[in-house]
This record gives C-alpha cells, structure tokens and sequence, in this order.
C-alpha cells in the first residue's frame, strides 16, 4: 500500500510540474534517480520545450539509468546521472586535468552536473568532426536529452549482441572512428567497449561522459586501453592490428607506443 501512495504521489507531483508520462508508464520511471535536484531539472527543461514526456526505461547503470523521452513529437533519450550512487572519485579522475572544466568545485553535486556537461560537450564535439554518436539536444544539471538510436521505442543494441556480417568491416570502422575522435575532435573516449558501441546499420559511439581531450595527462593511456578493449572484442571475429602500430595510425605518429611495463 505503501508503495502505492507513494507512487501516485510521484504521479501527482510529476503532473503538477506538466510532465507526461509516456504511454502511462509511470511506474518504469520512479525510483532513486528522482531526487529534488532530477525534478527541478527535469521541470526547468519541459518548460523550456526541450521534452515533452518522459517514458519506461532504456537501460539501468550504476552511474545512469537512460529513459525514452519524447521532444517536438520524436523519441529522443534522456539520460539522468543518479545523485546518491554515482561514482564521484571516478568521475574526478576524467574531470580533473581537462582544461575545459578547470574551475569545478569537488562536491558530489558539482561534480555530476559538470560531469553532465562535460557529455554534452563531447557528443557536440564530436558529432562536429563526423563521429557517429547521439546528437545531444539539451542538459540541465543532472539530465541529458540527446537523439534517441534505435526504432519505434526500441533502442538498437550493442554490439556484442549483433551477428555482424562483416566483422573486419566494422572493426576497421571502429578503428576509423577513434582516429576522427583524436583527430579531428581532439578526444579520446576513455572506456569505449562491445558495451557503449550500438550497432544500427553501421556502429555509432555512447557514453561520452568520460571523453577527456587529448591534453589530459591521461589521454595516451585511455586511448591505449580503447584500442586493446577493441582489439580484444574483435580478435574473436576477425585479425586485429598490433596495438602500438594502431597508435600510431591513431594519433599520426604523435604518442609514443608505450612498452608493456608502462601500460
């Protein structure tokens, strides 16, 4: 019983502020994530007309849980980082040392909503030099609306989840586009894996939050770690290249490979 009133009390308040619940599905949308912070955040950008409703879930993380959402009448996905049980010290490591966010206070609080931000810039950016990722719509502290990759209101898979026709095609594709990621948009993604690459038609990249630029001290070693995690996804499917010779390929020669006691 509790849980009932509970739940249409969230209803209540979630109508109060204007926001439609997707195809009434309302009980796939309440939980932790809708603290104070994610409700205000939440009404400030349906007042904006950047979402029109929000919907059942798409995925669950331990740093995110992504929701269908709907914008000017299209699907899109809404993105919201759990205030109580994200990761900050991790999140730290990715957010210290890009010159972008030099400025940040370290409190949980400020480090989710930069965090948030710091994904929004990223797919910008990295949507600007060609890479296929989500176009990100809007963010407000804690909450990203960005396009929504699938059909209909089922979201394309992961790749490990995909008989891929041509394995060395996409492995290539997915080595091509770690190179525009360095090149052009002067990012490297930092965790990139079979788990935040979607196969539709062709392999598009997720998950941009950890992006750092390339003059993060880190940047050789999480563009060293994506290439051995692609590697070793592939090698299951196709021959893959020798890692230092991929950044080499990668990053035109400007990283030195690192020997295996400094990896």
């Amino acid at each position: 019983m509790g849980g009932d009133r509970e739940g249409k009390e969230f209803d209540r308040k979630l109508e109060e502020m204007g926001i439609r619940i997707k195809d009434a599905d309302s009980r796939k949308v309440r939980g932790e994530v809708f603290d104070e912070d994610t409700l205000l955040a939440l009404y400030r950008l349906v007042h904006k007309k950047k979402i029109s409703a929000i919907g059942g879930s798409i995925s669950t993380g331990k740093e995110a849980n992504v929701f269908l959402g709907e914008r000017e009448g299209k699907t899109v996905a809404i993105k919201i980082y759990r205030m109580r049980t994200a990761n900050f010290k991790a999140m730290a490591e990715y957010i210290v040392g890009d010159p972008r966010f030099a400025g940040m206070r370290k409190t949980r609080k400020d480090i989710v909503f930069t965090w948030t931000k710091k994904e929004f810039a990223n797919l910008k950016r990295a949507r600007e030099a060609g890479v296929p990722v989500p176009e990100p719509y809007a963010f407000d502290r804690n909450i990203l609306i960005m396009e929504f990759i699938g059909e209909g209101d089922t979201a394309a898979p992961q790749i490990r989840n995909v008989e891929l026709e041509d394995p060395e095609g996409v492995y290539r594709a997915v080595i091509g586009e770690i190179k525009t990621l360095f090149q052009e948009a002067r990012l490297v993604h930092g965790d990139l894996s079979e788990f935040n690459i979607l196969w539709r038609e062709k392999p598009y990249i997720i998950d941009m939050g950890q992006a750092v630029t390339r003059e993060h001290p880190n940047a050789g070693t999480f563009l060293i770690r994506d290439i051995r995690n692609i590697n070793r996804f592939f090698s299951s499917f196709c021959s893959v290249e020798d890692e230092d010779a991929l950044v080499r390929e990668v990053t035109g020669g400007t990283f030195r490979p690192l020997a295996d006691k400094e990896r």
